[in-house]
């Protein structure tokens, strides 16, 4: 069966349109061991959860199209990239604040971890993610906002968000 993720990236150096635009891309500049680990753990198929860490909230769905290679941006053979492909947008975006008010996914890492950017996604909690994502689109979801299902129309964006995360 195929494994579930959750990838973080900065909205405003990688929004989730800008995959959606490209089709497809290269996963890369992950400098983190653990995440690196989670990377490599990745196989073609896998879906992958988008989240826009400034935002706070997981704004998509992706699809690994390419298991682990070397990272062509790094010096170092260890650091891997992985290929991903855009599947679609949520219907709302689901914001952190929802995920951590929500007992059943009080064990997934992005609420123990928080600083991870790569991290496995058990299918209860994916399961869980995706109905939180429905009951917003709905505007019965506390803590999740009404979208069109593009996260980023709409909304301004800073070009000053502040340091970027660290992986």
């Amino acid at each position: 069966m195929a494994k579930r993720w959750l990838l973080k990236s900065e909205p405003e150096v990688y929004p989730f349109a800008k995959l959606v635009a490209d089709g497809e891309t290269t996963w890369d500049g992950v400098r983190n061991p653990q995440a690196r680990n989670n990377l490599g753990a990745m196989a073609v198929g896998d879906l992958v959860f988008f989240y826009h860490s400034h935002d706070k909230e997981v704004v998509g769905v992706a699809k690994v199209t390419k298991t682990a290679f070397p990272d062509p941006t790094a010096d170092d053979p260890r650091w891997l990239a992985v290929g991903l492909a855009a599947v679609e947008a949520l219907p709302a975006p689901v914001s952190l604040d929802a995920i951590k008010a929500d007992p059943a996914l009080r064990e997934l890492q992005l609420v123990t971890h928080s600083r991870l950017s790569v991290m496995p996604v058990a299918a209860t909690q994916w399961a869980r993610i995706e109905a939180l994502a429905r009951d917003a689109a709905r505007g019965s979801a506390k803590g999740a906002r009404p979208s069109e299902g593009r996260p980023e129309r709409g909304r301004k964006r800073s070009a000053q968000r502040g340091e970027a995360e660290r992986s």
